[in-house]
């Protein structure tokens, strides 16, 4: 197979100052981000989601095959569908399907089965993982599909909070309702559901805090 074209790569080249404050500063951004489930039904315009799924598909991928797809909805109606299938899985996972202890660990975080911000937050991106591609020749296999599908979420939603928007990851189980109302083909599955938006004006969150950088690595 012939190789890909090469081209120079051209670094940043920050002094080791500037480089430190640099990430410094970036660590406090993120470190402000919180997912919020209380939404403005404030308009995003759609350029602005476009470019947000344009930095996650700059994620790294297996062989780069790029194996993800975004959806995004703003039609009030299709919304309203994906919540309504959403709730009633939800539903089913609070009253019946989710294990004691992991109900308790979401008792601090006030979840239950309704998800009014489905339908008041002005997008909802649905990302897909596409376990393979249709080819003129047949399937073409992807690789490390989930890894690379959950990068691109993680480019995502970074962008989504240095935008000042907020956003929610959402994982009804099972989401196989999400292909069906999109009409997506066979090949693609559902991997996360995030609405997208300004914060309601009396939004809250939880206090959490971060585990300490003891507690999450080692430097050998």
């Amino acid at each position: 197979m012939k190789p890909f074209k090469t081209i120079p790569f051209t670094p940043l080249e920050l002094d080791v100052a500037t480089l430190s404050s640099r990430v410094e500063a970036h660590r406090k951004m993120m470190d402000a981000r919180r997912s919020v489930r209380h939404m403005s039904d404030q308009t995003v315009p759609q350029d602005v989601i476009e470019n947000l799924i344009r930095v996650g598909s700059s994620a790294p991928s297996g062989a780069h095959k790029q194996p993800w797809h975004f959806v995004a909805i703003s039609d009030p109606n299709v919304k309203a569908q994906i919540r309504a299938a959403a709730e009633e899985e939800e539903k089913a996972f609070y009253s019946e399907r989710a294990p004691q202890e992991w109900l308790e660990d979401l008792a601090p975080l006030g979840t239950d089965w309704e998800k009014e911000f489905l339908t008041t937050a002005p997008w909802l991106i649905v990302v897909f993982k596409k376990v393979y591609d249709h080819h003129p020749d047949g399937r073409k296999k992807n690789y490390y599909v989930q890894e690379s599908v959950g990068i691109a979420c993680g480019f995502l939603l970074q962008a989504i909070h240095n935008a000042g928007l907020v956003s929610l990851t959402h994982t009804p189980s099972p989401m196989n309702f999400l292909s069906e109302i999109l009409h997506r083909p066979e090949n693609e599955k559902p991997f996360l559901l995030i609405p997208v938006g300004y914060p309601a004006k009396d939004a809250e969150v939880p206090d959490i805090h971060r585990k300490d950088l003891s507690e999450v690595s080692t430097f050998i």
